[in-house]
């Protein structure tokens, strides 16, 4: 009996907990959580590829070095922009920059209060403690 009991409760505590975590259509997803994707059209970038390849063969030779020449300038800049900014960290990138500096910063030399301001400190974790 004890058996079936928990049999039955582990059973809807799974169903309950399935339910729960379904993606309604139409629903706001949570904050934190990704959005779905959205849907691409693959004919459409089939066709804008397929332009681009043909506007590149009907290029002349001048052209082509011109818009090389543009190309490499283009991405000389953003290496300087990398090179003067830093590359801008992301995800675990972002997280290891935040802990450095975290470290960092707990070596620092803190302030110390004065005995005015241990005073005043005090007396008002007195007021707050008398008045619960």
């Amino acid at each position: 009996m004890n058996k079936l009991l928990v049999a039955i409760v582990v059973g809807a505590f799974a169903l309950g907990s399935v339910a729960a975590t379904a993606q309604v259509p139409g629903a706001q997803v949570p904050q934190g959580e990704k959005t779905p994707p959205q849907p691409v059209d693959q004919a459409k970038l089939k066709a804008e590829r397929d332009a681009a390849k043909a506007a590149k063969a009907q290029m002349t030779p001048e052209e082509k070095s011109a818009a090389k020449k543009a190309k490499r300038k283009q991405k000389q800049q953003e290496e300087a922009q990398v090179e003067k900014v830093g590359n801008i960290p992301s995800g675990p990138q972002k997280a290891e920059a935040l802990k450095k500096s975290v470290d960092a910063t707990k070596s620092d030399a803190k302030a110390l209060p004065t005995p005015a301001d241990k005073q005043k400190a005090l007396k008002e974790q007195e007021k707050k403690a008398s008045g619960q």
